[in-house]
């Protein structure tokens, strides 16, 4: 299902470009909660590779993944929907 992130999660995004890591470095500071703001938690999963977030909305939790590169292109605007999933 497509969901059009809000702008929290793209303050996410901001700080997640900020932090300029490679994957490898972000491997190794993993956490799932790293970043938490409004309906949005998440962090980097090294074993996916990938920014995993859980979004919290009137008809439940999701859940979905963002690349790096796909992390950069939020921030600078040129992204605005991921496909999110029903939490399990």
């Amino acid at each position: 299902m497509e969901f059009r992130f809000g702008e929290a999660f793209r303050d996410i995004c901001r700080q997640i470009v900020s932090e300029d890591h490679t994957l490898a470095e972000w491997s190794e500071i993993e956490s799932c909660d790293m970043f938490q703001q409004d309906d949005y938690v998440g962090g980097f999963e090294a074993i996916e590779q990938e920014f995993c977030f859980s979004v919290f909305r009137e008809d439940g939790e999701f859940w979905f993944q963002v690349s790096l590169d796909q992390i950069h292109r939020i921030a600078e605007g040129s992204l605005d929907t991921v496909d999110i999933r029903p939490a399990e």
